[in-house]
């Protein structure tokens, strides 16, 4: 009997529902320990990051308006996705406690997908705040609100509670009388719902539908975007203004690829191919992290309005030293 395959609770003759899952993470990976420990670096760096990004907007009022209310927004997921997935992941393998009982395998499943979901939609919603300012440079101030922006990320949370907590719920009507073992890094959709013994099909629909929802309609919304942005761009006659306009959409574009290239990339290959699983667990796992890490460090480099804002506080500081 294989591990996770020790406890269970039997309902009745045909539904049981386990106590406890084992998570088995990598398989024959020699000193993978020191991976953890990186990402034990990453969890660090990622908190201090979106931490200090978050104290710039909130100390700078300059930075009080819609655009930065969406950075905030998508910080405040960095730091809330991260934290749901990476201490618990560190307890599991590098404290080898690798059981976790069946309602928090279900809670942390949750945590870490809501998360990733918002973190895609903050970034269609940037595309969006783009859009306007380059397409409609006059009206913007109109369109994008403080009102609007906040209506706006009220719905995303709101709608992708909804469907996750949907999504997640469905586990619950499954009957697991085989192996209990999750072959992912953490109590991932699939790996869990792929163990039950009993029809699945409800829980499939939903995985395409949350698929769906989470990844292709904002590749394409932020995809039409830019093709606005592109039209709009070519009508400028000045180079040099076309390029300041370009320079704007810069950091949107490069958190865009961190997120989408990796996750786009795991489910082609999983999709043409039998992808070994230490593949599909390394690069699912530096998808669910390095974003949340790079984001505060793309927005402090790339924009210059942070950038301003981050010196004018350090000059602050030294007079208010001296």
């Amino acid at each position: 009997m294989s591990p996770g395959e020790k406890a269970a609770t039997t309902f009745n003759a045909t539904f049981v529902r386990p106590a406890k899952f084992y998570i088995s993470g990598f398989s024959d990976i020699p000193h993978v320990k020191y991976y953890y420990i990186f990402l034990c670096f990453v969890y660090v760096m990622t908190v201090f990051g979106n931490v200090f990004l978050l104290s710039v907007i909130y100390l700078v009022e300059t930075l009080h308006t819609p655009k930065y209310m969406i950075v905030s927004s998508l910080a405040v997921t960095d730091l809330c996705g991260s934290t749901a997935l990476i201490p618990k992941l560190l307890e599991t393998f590098l404290f080898d406690k690798r059981y976790i009982v069946y309602e928090a395998c279900l809670s942390y499943m949750f945590f870490v997908l809501f998360f990733a979901s918002v973190q895609s939609w903050t970034l269609t919603t940037m595309a969006y705040d783009r859009f306007i300012a380059i397409c409609f440079p006059l009206r913007y101030h109109s369109i994008v609100t403080k009102r609007a922006i906040i209506a706006m990320i009220m719905f995303v949370w709101g709608f992708l509670l909804i469907l996750i907590a949907f999504t997640v719920g469905l586990i619950n009507r499954l009957s697991f009388c085989r192996s209990l073992v999750i072959k992912s890094f953490f109590c991932d959709h699939g790996p869990v719902f792929y163990l039950a013994c009993n029809d699945t099909s409800l829980n499939d629909i939903m995985a395409y539908v949350a698929f769906i929802i989470v990844l292709c309609i904002p590749l394409i919304l932020i995809a039409i975007t830019y093709f606005c942005i592109a039209i709009a761009l070519s009508r400028i006659a000045s180079g040099v203004e076309r390029l300041r306009a370009l320079k704007t959409c810069s950091s949107h574009l490069i958190l865009v690829a961190i997120f989408f290239l990796p996750t786009v990339g795991t489910n082609i290959a999983a999709v043409a191919s039998n992808i070994h699983p230490n593949a599909r667990i390394i690069n699912s796992l530096l998808t669910h992290t390095i974003p949340a890490l790079l984001n505060p460090i793309v927005y402090s480099l790339k924009t210059e309005d942070v950038l301003n804002s981050i010196n004018k506080l350090f000059k602050m500081n030294k007079i208010k030293i001296v």
